[in-house]
């Protein structure tokens, strides 16, 4: 893909969560992602959302795509809609950006990649927990060596914070807590300690009102060595809830990394102590507690807009997602089956 300075941008979707990937991508207009059109099936949404950002607005993304020049589309709709849409994009050769969960199933997301792959299109999936300021700071203090070789790490997202009333349709899902915030804490499990060699899980239903799981407690052995304990669960009654924020424990041969609520990072190092503010800052379209997450899309955003524009896969391309995709799926396959379960890998067509 030839190198460029700028990016038109098309957002397909302009729902709850998307408001988020709406203004990160006019924050990054000086950095060159230009948000050219916006597109959602709901017009009211998609005509409110054009007048805001001031672009032209449609209800079909093919039409949108053959008015509109656009280079990049940013795909945040219903996982059930991704593969189609995904398709749409890669046929006219047009990078595509697809929110978590990547599809709805394992043959699915194998579909859109060999798609993309097919038609030589540029494709990542917006997996954001990665890029939100207090993990890319974790990961930083990581890779300088400060705690040795990590070897054992718990990664915690336990809330009861209501997400069913900004995502009601996630009461119904038959996958829940797993496929919708899970693959986020299971992706960091990968960023911080590596490839996972087998894992097990056991899930719970605390909420009657609601169809899946909303409670995950699993534990991966990873092929470096290192053990971690990935917890995920819509249904904590701690007061204070930490929501939306990720907590973990890291220790390694040299030392230690605990994050707390309030993004406080503590660090022991070859026996030297110290703490620090990790946290995000509250951006003028932000707001508190959404701001964590609000700046990780922007992160995330800008990190996509960066190696698209010098040509390169992004750090979470399709291909990458699959390897968190298939923890899903071990995590789904060890709860129903009470076993230990090594992940599927991928192998590309020729």
């Amino acid at each position: 893909m030839a190198q460029r300075d700028r990016v038109s941008v098309g957002m397909v979707g302009c729902g709850f969560y998307a408001q988020n990937h709406l203004h990160a991508w006019a924050a990054l207009k000086p950095e060159g992602g230009i948000l050219s059109a916006v597109c959602d099936r709901d017009a009211a949404r998609a005509e409110a959302a054009g007048k805001t950002f001031g672009v032209p607005w449609f209800t079909d993304m093919a039409q949108m795509l053959d008015t509109v020049k656009i280079d990049l589309v940013d795909i945040a709709t219903r996982m059930d809609t991704h593969r189609e849409l995904a398709a749409i994009a890669a046929a006219r050769g047009i990078g595509a950006i697809v929110q978590k969960p990547f599809a709805p199933v394992w043959e699915e997301c194998i579909a859109i990649v060999e798609t993309a792959r097919a038609n030589n299109a540029w494709l990542a999936v917006h997996e954001n927990f990665r890029f939100e300021t207090s993990m890319m700071r974790v990961k930083a203090v990581l890779d300088a060596g400060s705690i040795g070789t990590p070897n054992w790490a718990r990664i915690t997202f336990r809330t009861g914070y209501d997400i069913y009333r900004g995502q009601p349709y996630l009461a119904k899902e038959e996958r829940m807590v797993i496929l919708d915030v899970g693959i986020h804490v299971l992706d960091l499990a990968r960023f911080f300690l590596g490839e996972v060699d087998r894992l097990s899980c056991e899930t719970q239903k605390r909420n009657p009102a609601i169809t899946g799981e909303d409670t995950a407690t699993m534990m991966l052995r990873h092929t470096g060595g290192a053990v971690s304990v990935v917890e995920s669960t819509y249904a904590s009654k701690k007061i204070p809830d930490a929501f939306p924020e990720t907590l973990l424990e890291i220790e390694g041969s040299e030392g230690s990394i605990v994050l707390t609520r309030g993004e406080k990072m503590s660090v022991t190092t070859q026996g030297i102590f110290f703490e620090e503010h990790v946290g995000s800052p509250l951006l003028p379209w932000t707001t508190r507690p959404w701001h964590v997450s609000q700046e990780a899309v922007l992160n995330t955003s800008r990190h996509m807009l960066q190696r698209f524009i010098a040509g390169l896969s992004a750090e979470t391309s399709g291909e990458d997602n699959l390897k968190t995709y298939a923890l899903v799926e071990a995590a789904y396959k060890a709860a129903a089956t009470g076993s230990v379960v090594k992940p599927v890998q991928w192998q590309p067509r020729n």
